[in-house]
Parts: structure tokens; C-alpha cells; sequence
């Protein structure tokens, strides 16, 4: 199932200018119950223009082969596709970008790899980790937990809409997806305080067959005037 797809290493350090969708949605198998190329399937249906994978639990090959799949999908529809933490097949399928966590390969080794057109995130957890960020080769930055979330297992401590808005001021420029908790009914807190965008997981996946009809109702509500 590679015969498309092949490795290419970089030797660039200069990140992409970037703008990020005001909805960005993560897939997750243990919540959706589907394939993470039929999870891309609904949410592009429903308005998504730039996805991420997030897989915790399966075997590698069967996330590759289950990306590789989504990423057609992706290409298809002209969406964007990020893969969380796994920079090997972000490169071996030739993926849009990574999302790497505080324990991953380092961003500046990710940028080598993956290249200046690479698209890389990082997740922050508290203004420290923000500050030091700033400093590291990403596009965007992602701070989280906004509020409780029952997508991570060991969730760091709640950051809050303040500490929200602390980070993107420290920020300035560079773009901040608020995570963590996010619902229609918080939605409007988390742009207020300064997130560029608002990823999302559960508020979407939780039911299946309503996926493409939530992401659109976030949408419609991101854009809102009144947010």
C-alpha cells in the first residue's frame, strides 16, 4: 500500500507562515469507533479544511496504512493533514505536518526532517513552556487544557480562559489553538480570549453519525459575529 508514497529528507529549519482554520479537528478511533480515513471522510464533509490524526493505541503499520488512506481522502478534497506525535509517518506518507507533545522528538530535529514546508505544532501546558516555545522552529502553538477534558488519560492541570489569554499575549504574532474541553457552549470564551483557533475532539466524535453536522454547527458558530 507504500507504492505512492515515499520517504524525503530535508535540510531546511525555516518554518511556513500559517493560518489556521477557526475549527480544527483532531480524529480519535476510541471515541469515533471508525477508521481514521472515514473520520477524515465526515469531517471534510462537514466544512474541515485542515485535520489532524491522533492515535494512541494501534500498531504502527495499521496506522500507517489507515493514514495513507485518510491522506487520499485529504489530498481529494484539498485539506490539509497533520500527524500527532509520529514523525515517521508524517514523512513516510508525506503528510502536511506534525503535532509534537513535550516529550517528543525535539522540534528542531522534526524540522530537519520534515522541511520548511512542513506544517508543525506544539503543545504548551503553561506559560513556561510557552515562553520557551517561542523559541522553537513551529507554526502554531497549541495551550491546553482550556477546561476538563476526557480525551488524554492524564490530562495536565487545567490552564483556564486567562491563562489563555496570557499565552497568546506572549505569543503576539505566532498563531495559539486553544484545546481541551472545548464545546459549543465555550466556544465564544476561548476565541474572546485571543485563541486563533479551537481544536476539538469529543465535541464532534462522540456520535458517529453526527460528526459532519457538529463540526458544521462549530463552524457556523466560529464565524458568528456575536462570538
Amino acid at each position: 500500500m507504500l507504492s505512492d508514497f515515499f520517504i524525503v529528507i530535508h535540510d531546511s529549519s525555516h518554518p511556513v507562515s500559517l493560518q489556521l482554520p477557526r475549527i480544527y479537528p483532531i480524529t480519535d478511533r476510541r471515541f469515533s469507533g471508525l477508521s481514521h480515513r472515514e473520520q477524515v471522510v465526515r469531517l471534510i464533509d462537514g466544512g474541515a479544511t485542515l485535520i489532524q490524526l491522533r492515535e494512541k493505541e494501534d500498531e504502527p503499520r495499521n496506522f500507517l496504512n489507515d493514514a495513507i488512506e485518510a491522506l487520499r481522502v485529504a489530498r481529494s478534497a484539498k485539506a490539509r493533514l497533520i500527524i500527532n506525535d509520529r514523525v515517521d509517518i508524517a514523512l513516510a506518507i508525506n503528510a502536511d505536518g506534525v503535532h509534537l507533545g513535550q516529550t517528543d522528538i525535539p522540534v528542531e530535529a522534526a524540522r530537519r526532517l520534515l522541511g520548511a514546508n512542513a506544517i508543525i505544532g506544539f503543545s504548551t501546558h503553561n506559560l513556561e513552556q510557552v515562553k520557551a516555545a517561542l523559541d522553537l522552529p513551529i507554526d502554531y502553538l497549541a495551550f491546553g487544557p482550556i477546561f476538563q477534558t476526557t480525551s488524554k488519560e492524564n490530562p495536565d492541570p487545567v490552564a483556564g480562559v486567562s491563562q489563555l489569554a496570557a499565552a497568546k499575549s506572549l505569543a503576539g504574532s505566532r498563531p495559539v489553538v486553544a484545546i481541551g474541553g472545548i464545546v459549543s457552549t465555550n466556544l465564544s470564551m476561548v476565541f474572546a480570549a485571543g485563541a486563533d483557533s479551537a481544536a476539538v475532539l469529543s465535541a464532534v466524535l462522540k456520535d458517529p453519525a453526527q460528526i459532519a453536522e457538529k463540526l458544521r454547527n462549530l463552524l457556523d458558530s466560529a464565524s458568528s459575529p456575536s462570538r
